[in-house]
């Protein structure tokens, strides 16, 4: 009788590891030759006994198919046939058997399948394809236990982002850390993208000047820089794609969770109101709405006949309700511009008198900020002791999976709110002297700074800068933002000491909105 050999295994590393197909063909081949079967063909490859599509495994199928007379099919265990008991090609060779169209051999379990088996070998391979299958499912479960169980310790369950790196310690032990390659510019992207002024595509020219590269050493694409704007493995919680199933992992976070709900919320905030500014030569562009009916204040240019170009500003008018007014964008920062040279009357006497005042109360401060970390860490520890000790009533079967999840899921959600509370501890723990200092001292370059920046950072100043800001007939309004409405008071302090003129008389009319209350100096 004519035969052929099937040899299969399930994976790629088993085929190259060149251990398993041969010591199957060699199994086989002897067992041939002993029955006195003459080989006419050999498959050998690999693939998944336990998939749908199985492409190489129909292609046995058709060479069946072609052939006129009786054939031999040899396999070295059941297992290498299927270990689904459901697949249709497992009934179609043997219905084909027990037709007598062909034979099954299964060489290492001692089977063969033919019109002429009894009642006894029927069952005996029913068995070993439910037994294939068993082992194959129970193999299934144990990954998916065991998976489990890393998300609960917090461990990652798949392929690092990018920004980590795989690590092993001297005991084996494998963990993350951030990659110092990328992870500092993986924060900068998410900073970038919570100022509002930055497009996908300003990103990635962004960090691409910076070296930012995939692990391939390409530039990232835009499509990379929007998943890693979604990914909140970077502020701390991890993901299961299979499982749909947020976990808090045990690595260090690369951003806060507020940095990446603000960067969250202007991408929907976009998504619902796309932005139509799509010129970048305007510094005010986007920026500015009509005080009168609230529409967007557009740019353009203007080319007069002489060659000299102007950018100038209107309303869109989109209500029709306004009178489009043009406004040159010279014009609209000169209000910018005048801020500037207040923050210069600043002297550096004064800059240091409030530096010493403020210095005296942050021993209060400094007490107050101990006892409330000191506080968050206590509640913290509490509640991973409780962690700890809800996994263990769990394997000792004191509580059900369900009340485990349930339980699990309220500790982790504290976890996470107490590690932003935190976060927002960390953040007010800073020298008040050199923070005053420092922000002082920049009102007081600002001039310098916004004359020496390019476009982008100019737009960015002016972001930091004002809020609210509007254009109300030809005029420039808006409100300072916290803590420049304050330098500002101290700027018209300050002149008013060299002046010993009123300070409240001397307010200008682009800041009518601006609802501060100076008071006359002493």
């Amino acid at each position: 009788m004519k035969a052929v050999i099937l040899a299969r295994v399930s994976t790629e590393e088993q085929k190259d590891a060149g251990n398993s197909l041969p010591a199957q063909i060699q199994r086989i081949e002897s067992y041939c030759k002993r029955k006195g079967f003459e080989v006419v063909e050999t498959f050998s490859f690999d693939e998944s006994a336990y998939k749908t599509k199985r492409d190489e495994f129909d292609k046995i199928l058709e060479f069946l198919k072609d052939s006129n007379e009786k054939i031999a099919v040899c396999f070295d265990k059941v297992d290498r046939l299927s270990r689904n008991v459901f697949d249709k090609r497992v009934s179609e060779l043997y219905e084909k058997a027990v037709s007598d169209e062909i034979e099954l051999h299964f060489v290492s379990d001692g089977q063969i399948i033919n019109s002429q088996m009894s009642a006894v070998e029927k069952f005996q391979f029913g068995m070993s394809l439910g037994l294939a299958k068993y082992y194959s499912d129970a193999i299934s479960d144990n990954v998916r236990r065991a998976f489990e169980q890393k998300r609960r310790k917090g461990e990652i369950t798949g392929r690092c982002v990018l920004g980590y790196i795989n690590t092993t310690d001297f005991e084996g032990n494998k963990s993350l850390k951030p990659d110092p390659k990328r992870a500092h510019l993986i924060v900068k992207i998410f900073e970038l993208y919570s100022t509002g002024l930055h497009s996908i595509r300003s990103i990635q020219q962004e960090v691409t000047k910076l070296g930012m590269r995939s692990r391939a050493e390409k530039v990232l694409t835009k499509s990379t820089i929007e998943r890693i704007l979604n990914e909140t493995f970077y502020h701390g919680m991890g993901y299961s794609k299979k499982y749909n199933e947020y976990y808090a992992h045990k690595y260090a976070p690369l951003i806060s969770k507020t940095l990446f709900d603000k960067c969250q919320h202007i991408k929907f905030r976009r998504k619902k109101a796309p932005s139509k500014n799509t010129n970048k030569d305007f510094i005010l562009a986007g920026l500015l709405t009509c005080e009168h009916c609230g529409c967007t204040i557009s740019p353009e240019f203007k080319r007069k006949p002489s060659g000299k170009t102007y950018k100038l500003y209107s309303c869109t008018n989109s209500k029709g309700i306004c009178k489009r007014r043009y406004v040159n964008e010279k014009d609209l920062l000169k209000p910018i511009y005048e801020i500037f040279s207040t923050f210069e009357e600043i002297t550096d006497e004064i800059q240091n008198r409030l530096v010493d005042e403020l210095r005296k109360t942050s021993e209060a401060e400094l007490a107050f900020h101990k006892a409330q970390v000191a506080r968050v860490q206590l509640e913290h520890n509490k509640l991973t002791d409780r962690k700890s000790c809800l996994l263990d009533a769990f394997l000792d079967k004191s509580i059900t999976k369900p009340d485990y999840d349930k339980k699990l899921q309220e500790i982790m959600d504290r976890i996470q709110t107490l590690a932003i509370e935190m976060e927002e501890h960390a953040r007010a723990d800073h020298d008040y002297k050199t923070t005053v200092a420092t922000v002082l001292s920049v009102a007081r370059r600002s001039n310098q700074i916004f004359e020496g920046a390019d476009l982008q950072e100019k737009r960015q100043f002016i972001n930091f800068l004002v809020q609210n800001p509007k254009l109300k007939e030809r005029e420039l309004v808006f409100e300072l933002k916290q803590p420049m409405n304050t330098v500002l008071e101290l700027a018209h302090y300050s002149a008013a000491q060299r002046k010993t003129t009123s300070i409240s008389t001397d307010r200008p009319t682009w800041l009518r909105e601006w609802d501060s209350n100076p008071r006359q100096a002493d």
